[in-house]
């Protein structure tokens, strides 16, 4: 996988058009995967899933071969996904509150509800929440590397994260209220 992998982005760097091709197939799930945590709904995902690539093409002559492709595809989606929502302004950060209250998770919860389930509410969230929440949680970005990225505060970022956290907690709460009811 590792050395197909090497020729397909070499093919790539040429300009290659069955090489583009061959890396979208084997990276078009993955993708999916990170943008669809982003947007609102699948037409979204896949306009910027396919704005990625665009910039993985542009952009594949300065990826360095020594290092890994998953985490460098990785970043340009994520970024592609924060820069559309930017551009559609739909990214309202909320207000800062630099004194955000800890709230204590309870991750026992998330073991009793499916990924689907969970990708959906994360979903419903709102953009700055689920922005703020997909960075930290699922991308493993710190705070100062989100309020950099997304232009807020590293208090908004926390504040954004707690909260965000808080009503997926109360949104499961519910569910499995229903579930078992």
């Amino acid at each position: 996988m590792e050395e197909t992998l090497h020729i397909i982005v070499k093919g790539c760097k040429k300009r290659n058009r069955n090489s583009q091709h061959e890396l979208y197939k084997l990276f078009y799930a993955y993708g999916m995967s990170i943008s669809i945590r982003y947007v609102k709904n699948e037409d979204e995902a896949i306009h910027v899933l396919n704005d990625s690539f665009m910039k993985v093409f542009s952009r594949i002559g300065k990826f360095d071969a020594q290092y890994d492709f998953k985490p460098w595809f990785r970043k340009i989606v994520v970024n592609t996904s924060i820069d559309y929502m930017k551009k559609q302004k739909k990214l309202q950060m909320k207000s800062e509150i630099e004194d955000a209250k800890n709230i204590q998770d309870r991750e026992d919860i998330l073991s009793r509800i499916g990924y689907k389930e969970l990708i959906n509410l994360v979903q419903s969230l709102s953009t700055a929440y689920r922005t703020v929440f997909n960075m930290y949680v699922i991308d493993g970005y710190k705070h100062d590397e989100i309020a950099k990225t997304l232009n807020i505060s590293v208090g908004t970022s926390k504040s954004n994260l707690s909260k965000a956290r808080a009503q997926l907690r109360d949104m499961i709460t519910k569910q499995l209220k229903l579930q078992h009811a």
